[in-house]
């Protein structure tokens, strides 16, 4: 496990440009890890309220299901059962017991080492969540390229008429998490993480606490924020379609 501070860079180009940037921080949590983290830990606990907290029931089906468990038995139901290996979770943490994850990312490893699948589990602020699974099959290249349709509203700024294109990478000492959006007529959003990493240990995480202070409500404030913006330059609203009835598309 470990911590990634960088920039969340959103950069939509149509119908009118708009550019955002923030100083964020998230968490790349090894799932077997949890219990042991929350033991050595003064400013972290799984389950419990602390500074920094991971609880299950942020992720997954929100009913405080092992997140492990789960996620295993999602590869095991659409076939990837080679894909047993470690499973870490880039999510941003409970802050004071406060959090909303926009996404959240699981890379499912190999008992070799490589990355075997990703699930990409989106949420948005009205408490709806779908996820995208992406089977990995690495060649030489580190960077693995996925197209799919949007099947989940996200944004009453931007239609259900698109497509995602995910780039995937193995984190290492810097992270690259990359989501181009478009539609008939291009290139429509772009939204970039950046980070490097850190150690996770205590002294990290209350450096952390003053250098990005209640960043998880920053979160949800940044977002109504930005929405406000992109009304005042009178961007048209999209209606809020059903989500699909499927909590998971699988790419192939």
């Amino acid at each position: 496990s470990s911590i990634y501070t960088g920039y969340i860079v959103h950069r939509r180009h149509q119908p009118k440009k708009h550019l955002l940037k923030y100083r964020v921080f998230s968490m790349l949590l090894n799932l077997e890890e949890l219990t042991i983290l929350s033991k050595k830990m003064f400013f972290f606990s799984y389950n419990a309220f602390n500074l920094f907290s991971f609880h299950d029931r942020d992720f997954g089906k929100s009913d405080g299901t092992s997140l492990i468990d789960y996620v295993r038995n999602e590869l095991k139901k659409h076939s990837m059962e080679d894909v047993s290996g470690s499973i870490k979770l880039l999510a941003y943490p409970r802050i004071l017991g406060y959090v909303f994850n926009p996404l959240a990312v699981y890379y499912c490893y190999k008992t070799n080492g490589q990355l075997g699948a990703v699930l990409y589990e989106v949420n948005n602020t009205f408490g709806q969540r779908h996820s995208y699974l992406i089977p990995i099959q690495q060649d030489k290249s580190k960077t693995t390229l996925h197209q799919c349709k949007k099947q989940f509203y996200v944004s009453p700024f931007v239609s259900m008429d698109a497509y995602y294109q995910f780039c995937v990478e193995s984190p290492d000492s810097k992270i690259l998490l990359e989501i181009k959006e478009t539609n008939s007529e291009g290139e429509l959003l772009d939204a970039i993480f950046q980070g490097i990493q850190q150690e996770f240990n205590d002294s990290s995480l209350i450096r952390l606490f003053f250098s990005y202070p209640l960043m998880t409500l920053k979160v949800i404030a940044g977002i109504h924020l930005e929405a406000a913006k992109l009304w005042l330059k009178k961007i048209p609203l999209v209606d809020r379609p059903d989500p699909p009835n499927n909590k998971i598309t699988v790419l192939d």
